[in-house]
C-alpha cells in the first residue's frame, strides 16, 4: 500500500519540468520566428524599392532588442538540446540538475556578450 501512495505524488515540479517546458516553448517560438523570417525575406522579391524600407525598420532599436530575444531562445533551446543529447548517450543522467544549471549559466554569459555587442546598435 505504501508504494501506491508514493506514485500519487506529482513529480513534475522540479527543475527537470522547467527544462522540459523551456525546451518545448523555445522550440515553438523558434518555429514561429522562422515562419516570420521567411515571410520577411520573401519581400525581397519585390526589389529594392520594397525591401529597403523594410530593412530600415528591421535595423531599428526595437528589432535589435528582438534579435537579443532570438539569441536567448537559440541559446536556451540549443544548450538544453545538447543536455538532452548527452542523456540519450547515457552521460550526465545522475547530475542533470547541475548540467542544466551549468548550461544555462553558459547561456547567460553568451547572452551578456551578445548584449554588449548589440548595445551600441540600440542607441545609435
Amino acid at each position: 500500500m505504501l508504494g501506491l501512495q508514493k506514485k500519487r505524488i506529482y513529480l513534475g515540479r522540479g527543475l527537470g519540468m522547467w527544462a522540459y517546458w523551456l525546451h518545448r516553448l523555445t522550440g515553438l517560438a523558434l518555429v514561429a520566428y522562422l515562419l516570420l523570417h521567411i515571410m520577411v525575406i520573401s519581400s525581397a522579391t519585390g526589389g529594392a524599392q520594397s525591401f529597403d524600407p523594410l530593412l530600415a525598420t528591421l535595423q531599428s532599436p526595437l528589432f535589435v532588442l528582438l534579435d537579443l530575444g532570438l539569441l536567448a531562445l537559440v541559446l536556451i533551446h540549443g544548450l538544453n538540446g545538447i543536455r538532452i543529447f548527452l542523456f540519450d548517450l547515457g552521460i550526465g543522467i545522475a547530475s542533470q540538475k547541475q548540467l542544466f544549471t551549468g548550461l544555462m549559466a553558459v547561456a547567460v554569459v553568451i547572452f551578456l556578450i551578445g548584449t554588449a555587442i548589440s548595445w551600441p546598435h540600440m542607441f545609435k
